[in-house]
């Protein structure tokens, strides 16, 4: 069979030893078509971003670049700016036909919490080769606000597949025909090397809230902690001015919501990528994964937008209403899952719109 597997195989990975843990998983740590990544108790700070190579384990390159070691069993701060690496409690043992590939959780992108996985003979970040056999690693590099995690904390999420799973736009056209995969955007460019995903920035008319805008010298935020943090204290509100533009600042950090409504039908997943990498001003959504039963409406999800994690690069760039700065690709399940997202799992972005991480209160910012 092939497809991405969903969470009941990704249980028997544990049992058969394609998944290796020392603790059992966490009750809510498998999600529909993924499971999250727990942290070890070691972290190590190091001198620069680096993938070991074909040849060269990821210890053997840690040796060389390790400025501190720090002991996560009783929690530690994780300044921005900073590389930081962490062996990962889940180490694997993949069967010759089956790959797998990572994305920071949703949880960890909107707060601007860069993170990737690493596995021994790694030429790519967040990709696991078909057959690999080893531990994983998290680089993590919080980039707007020191964060506190501890061993067992959860920031990476990694979805196993079989085979080709990816849906090619003659088909995905036949599955938005019959499931509407998103609404609410430009209908006629929806299909083209993916669905396509565009940015809102007129909300619900002139000076509605239209996204937040990152402040520097902040607190630190516990990444294990909900409802903890007061918005205000974190982000700056922005609203539509009336000309349903943004310019983005350099360096700075934003969240944005999509204007369309996406789907993601029980049978299928989805992953936000790139929508082209030649439009290098900014980079928009890197934590990227869609469980089968986003947005569906049997399980509450009906008008589920895509929330923005976006962040411009060396010069100043605008945005407009309307335009595209990603694309879903969308994958067969191998399966449709026994429990769909936000089907009594916990889910916290069922059924969103403009929101920020769970990490914060729910509130209207002043002015709102």
């Amino acid at each position: 069979m092939t497809g991405i597997l969903p969470a009941k195989a990704i249980e028997a990975m544990f049992a058969s030893g394609a998944i290796k843990a020392d603790r059992v998983p966490d009750e809510d740590q498998i999600q529909p078509a993924s499971l999250d990544l727990r942290l070890g108790v070691k972290a190590w700070r190091v001198r620069a971003s680096f993938l070991p190579g074909p040849d060269a384990k990821v210890e053997d390159k840690l040796e060389k670049l390790i400025l501190h070691e720090i002991d996560l069993s009783k929690g530690a701060v994780l300044e921005t700016n900073c590389v930081y690496i962490v062996r990962l409690q889940e180490a694997l043992s993949l069967p010759a036909e089956q790959s797998a590939t990572a994305n920071p959780k949703s949880s960890t992108g909107r707060i601007d919490v860069f993170t990737r996985v690493i596995t021994d003979q790694g030429r790519a970040f967040d990709r696991v080769e078909a057959g690999y056999k080893g531990p994983l690693y998290a680089e993590i590099s919080p980039k707007t606000f020191p964060v506190l995690v501890r061993e067992g904390s959860r920031l990476s999420q990694i979805r196993f597949r079989n085979g080709e799973t990816i849906i090619n736009d003659e088909d995905l056209t036949e599955v938005h025909n019959q499931h509407t995969l998103v609404s609410g955007g430009k209908d006629e460019d929806a299909i083209n090397n993916g669905v396509q995903v565009s940015i809102d920035l007129k909300g619900s008319g002139k000076d509605s809230l239209i996204g937040y805008r990152a402040k520097r010298h902040t607190g630190v935020i516990d990444v294990d902690r909900k409802d903890a943090q007061d918005p205000e204290d974190f982000w700056e509100p922005l609203y539509n001015r009336g000309d349903a533009t943004l310019i983005l600042d350099p360096n700075e950090f934003y969240i944005l919501v999509s204007q369309e409504a996406v789907h993601v039908p029980p049978q299928y997943a989805a992953e936000m990528v790139p929508f082209d990498p030649l439009v290098g001003e900014f980079r928009v959504h890197y934590a990227g994964f869609f469980d089968p039963g986003f947005g569906h409406s049997t399980v509450g999800g009906t008008g589920s937008r895509a929330v923005l994690e976006v962040r411009s690069h060396d010069v100043p760039f605008i945005v407009e209403h309307g335009q595209t700065v990603g694309r879903l690709v969308y994958e067969h399940m191998e399966e449709v899952p026994e429990t769909l997202y936000g089907e009594g799992i916990g889910s916290n972005y069922q059924g969103q719109a403009l929101k920020l991480s769970k990490h914060f209160k729910s509130k209207e910012p002043v002015g709102a």
